[in-house]
C-alpha cells in the first residue's frame, strides 16, 4: 500500500523568530519512503538539521516577519495491515528492563506518576501483567476521556485528564502512559500520522495523532486509547517522554496560526 502523507502550516510572525520543527517521518520509518519528506519554506529560509536526545529529526531555522509556510509531503510504501498485536507479549521485571527503557518509568511533565500511582494500583494491580493489563488500561481511558478539539488544552496533565474526563487524543496518551509507568511498565508518547483508511464515511479532517509505545516481551508495542482499535497507515514522527519532548513546531516569539492542513490517505498504486 502506498499512503500520501504530508502538512502545510502558515503563519503571520509579528518579527523574525526562531522556530524548531519535528514534521520529518521517524528514521524507522525512512526506507519505506518513496522521495524525501524534505521540509520546504515559503519564503525560502537556510535550514539546519539535527538529531535531539531521542534521536527524532528536527530542523532549526528563523521565520522572517509577516506571512511564512512550512510544508511536507511524501509517500510511504506500508504493509496495509494495521496495528500488529502480541497478546502473548509479558511484561518484565524491572530489574531485567534494558537501561534505556528506564527513562519512561519516570514521571515527566504532563504524566504525574506520583499522584496517580495508588489509583494506578486500586484499578489494574489486581490485572495479569503483560498486554492483557496495558489493554485494559486503553480500554479504561478510551471510556473514560470524552474526545473533543473543543476540549483540546496544551496544559492539561495525566491527572487533569482523568479528573476532567475530556481532552483531545494527546490526554489520552498522558493518562495511559501515566498509568503505564505506575505499574512499571516503560511507556513512550508518540506523535505522527494516523490515517482513516479502511473506515466507514466520512472522515474527519486530516490531523496528527498521538499514542503510545509500551515495551513488552523484549520490544515496543504500539497502543492507542484514543481510537483503541488497529489503525491502518499509523506513522511515527517522533516520540519522547510525553508532548513536551516532541513538539511539531517551536516557535520562540509572538505569532498567529493562519493555517493548518495535514494529508494522511492512500495514494495510487504504482502500475507496471
Amino acid at each position: 500500500m502506498r499512503i500520501h502523507v504530508g502538512c502545510e502550516m502558515t503563519y503571520d510572525f509579528v518579527q523574525d523568530t526562531p522556530v524548531v520543527t519535528m514534521l520529518n517521518v521517524h528514521a524507522s520509518r525512512f526506507s519505506d519512503l518513496e522521495r524525501p519528506d524534505t521540509v520546504l519554506t515559503v519564503p525560502a529560509v537556510p535550514l539546519e538539521g539535527y538529531r535531539d536526545t531521542f534521536g527524532n529529526w528536527c530542523n532549526r531555522l528563523v521565520a522572517p516577519a509577516g506571512r511564512f509556510t512550512l510544508r511536507t509531503d511524501t509517500v510511504v510504501r506500508d504493509h496495509g495491515n494495521g496495528d500488529m498485536t502480541d497478546t502473548g507479549a509479558r511484561q518484565e521485571e524491572v530489574r531485567s528492563l534494558p537501561v534505556e527503557t528506564l527513562l519512561y518509568l519516570l514521571g515527566s511533565r504532563y504524566c504525574e506518576t506520583d499522584r496517580l500511582s495508588q489509583t494506578a494500583w486500586d484499578l489494574f494491580g489486581a490485572m495479569p501483567p503483560g498486554w492483557t493489563r496495558v489493554q485494559a488500561i486503553c480500554d479504561y481511558v478510551h471510556d473514560r476521556i470524552t474526545f473533543g478539539y473543543e476540549h483540546s488544552r496544551p496544559t492539561r496533565t495525566a491527572l487533569e485528564a482523568f479528573e476532567e474526563q475530556r481532552g483531545v487524543c494527546r490526554d489520552y496518551a498522558h493518562l495511559a502512559i501515566a498509568f503505564c509507568r505506575c505499574l512499571n511498565i516503560p511507556a513512550r508518547y508518540c506523535t505522527g500520522y494516523v490515517s482513516d483508511i479502511g473506515l466507514p464515511l466520512p472522515h474527519a479532517p486530516g490531523d496528527f495523532a498521538a499514542w503510545m509505545e509500551v515495551f513488552l516481551g523484549g520490544r515496543w508495542h504500539t497502543f492507542d486509547p484514543r481510537n483503541n482499535s488497529p489503525r491502518i497507515g499509523r506513522i511515527l514522527i517522533a516520540y519522547g517522554r510525553d508532548a513536551a519532548d516532541v513538539p511539531l513546531t517551536l516557535t520562540f516569539g509572538p505569532n498567529t496560526l493562519v493555517n493548518f492542513r495535514v494529508t494522511t490517505e492512500e495514494a495510487t498504486p504504482l502500475t507496471a
